[in-house]
């Protein structure tokens, strides 16, 4: 597959290529362009033209072609999460929801396109009016990770795009395939040549030219926070806005008083889905010590029940992408038992027929586990959690936002008001109360500290993508 450039596929310049890698086997199924800073310029220079016509698009019309769009991502859910399934590794059924519920996505930042408006103040003088109004920025440049290439994309392009603005995506080198698909299903759909271009290549080579290009105005980008910090640096070159969801180490906090069935089934759900693979999971548990044993039985008896899916065959967790991110777990593991911690689930890499030539890693849940393990302390990335046993929530709490990350935190609390109070005291963007949803395509999401700069989803997305405009007008005064 070639990159995807002003509505047509296009090679690198140099003719260079990449493998893509089927995780679950390690079979080389695909190659993409290995492009450089001179694809870079011409996949920019693409957005450029197409930005002068698209800004002038009525929003009426830019909201019917993204609801087409939207419509033909979910025609096309079984192909795009048939390749995703490839390329990611996650069972198949899980790909076709993302790409399904991504195309949700889309459809709420249309709506939120035609909520959008210019305000007149009342307070000017005679022959004077003052209108504050917004305007797209222009050409964004959208990098996004491996592990949900589809959601995370949608969180940039469905706003940018509403909002006047066109696009050059780099998805992760693990992942290009479904991101490319979706720029030819999209333009088909309607989309104009330009608005959305999708270049592959290695982040220090084609990504650091696109960041670097005097063009672009917005760099949006979800992934690890080494590498937002370098993009943060950089931007500043050109003055560049920027848009970072960065990593994260989510606490959760179980009270003695919770309903422990409700906490270990929501964190056994969502710590281990995607194999652990996503930035807002549950990474780290703080328990109340009377409750502590009953909890730890409930959850390793929940996350017990989760199968790995072989190669070929089905199951509740795929493999870890690649061998650098199931690495992490291995680590983890071993500072945790060298240090004293208990394995009580999991803990060594699946082997075995249909297991083999993956990095397929258990549900693991390491209990005991104190401040000084890696797993308490730092972003896993993986399918595994560590328990923490404390005399007081609030001790918890304390312990929680004793981290460079931000990003989301979950209580467990029968007294409401106390589970509120604990809510109100994370350090973090989102937090959840009594149970764990998705994060809603309304609202924004985001992290604090380390964690991240900016929101997306829902209107406070759609907002990043526009810049304020003040005019003051003057006209004689009818007598």
């Amino acid at each position: 597959m070639d990159m995807f450039i002003d509505g047509a596929w296009r090679p690198a310049m140099a003719g260079a290529r990449q493998n893509v890698t089927a995780p679950a086997t390690g079979e080389v199924f695909d190659t993409v362009p290995a492009g450089d800073a001179a694809d870079a310029d011409i996949a920019i220079q693409a957005a450029a033209r197409a930005f002068e016509s698209w800004k002038h698009v009525p929003m009426v019309e830019r909201v019917r072609i993204q609801k087409a769009c939207a419509q033909a991502m979910r025609d096309n859910a079984e192909l795009v999460g048939t390749t995703l399934n490839k390329e990611l590794g996650r069972p198949l059924l899980a790909c076709v929801a993302e790409i399904t519920r991504s195309a949700d996505l889309l459809d709420v930042y249309a709506e939120e396109g035609l909520r959008l408006t210019a305000t007149m103040s009342i307070a000017s003088g005679p022959g004077e009016k003052t209108v504050v109004t917004r305007d797209p920025l222009g050409v964004v440049v959208a990098i996004t990770p491996f592990n949900y290439p589809v959601t995370l994309l949608m969180f940039k392009l469905g706003a940018a795009v509403i909002a006047g603005c066109t696009m050059v995506a780099k998805p992760a080198e693990d992942t290009p395939l479904s991101t490319l698909m979706l720029a030819e299903i999209f333009h088909k759909a309607g989309l104009p040549a330009g608005v959305f271009n999708v270049v592959t290549g290695r982040g220090r080579g084609i990504g650091a030219a696109m960041i670097e290009h005097p063009v672009p105005r917005k760099i949006a980008f979800t992934g690890g926070t080494a590498a937002g910090k370098a993009i943060a640096a950089a931007a500043t070159g050109t003055m560049k806005r920027v848009t970072l969801e960065l990593g994260g180490q989510s606490a959760a906090i179980v009270c003695a008083d919770a309903d422990l069935e409700k906490a270990t089934s929501a964190i056994a759900r969502h710590g281990f889905a995607n194999s652990g693979q996503f930035c807002y999971r549950v990474n780290r548990v703080y328990v109340e010590r009377p409750v502590y044993e009953d909890f730890l039985a409930r959850l390793t008896d929940k996350a017990a029940k989760l199968t790995l899916a072989p190669a070929g065959d089905d199951g509740d967790l795929g493999p870890l992408v690649n061998e650098k991110i199931y690495s992490n777990s291995e680590v983890q593991v071993a500072d945790a038992r060298e240090k004293g911690a208990k394995i009580v689930l999991g803990g060594d890499r699946k082997t075995g027929t249909g297991f083999d030539d993956g990095f397929y890693f258990p549900p693991t849940i390491i209990a005991d586990a104190t401040h000084d393990m890696l797993v308490l302390t730092e972003e896993t990335f993986g399918p595994v959690l560590g328990i923490c046993v404390v005399d007081d929530a609030f001790e918890a709490l304390r312990l929680a936002n004793d981290n460079r990350y931000g990003l989301a935190g979950f209580v467990f609390a029968g007294d409401l008001a106390k589970g509120l109070t604990l809510c109100e005291g994370m350090e973090v963007g989102s937090v959840w109360l009594n149970d764990i949803h998705r994060s809603s395509h309304y609202v924004p999401f985001g992290g604090m500290k380390e964690s991240g700069v900016g929101r997306e989803k829902g209107r406070y997305g759609v907002e990043s993508y526009l810049e304020y405009k003040t005019m003051y007008l003057s006209y004689e005064v009818a007598k």
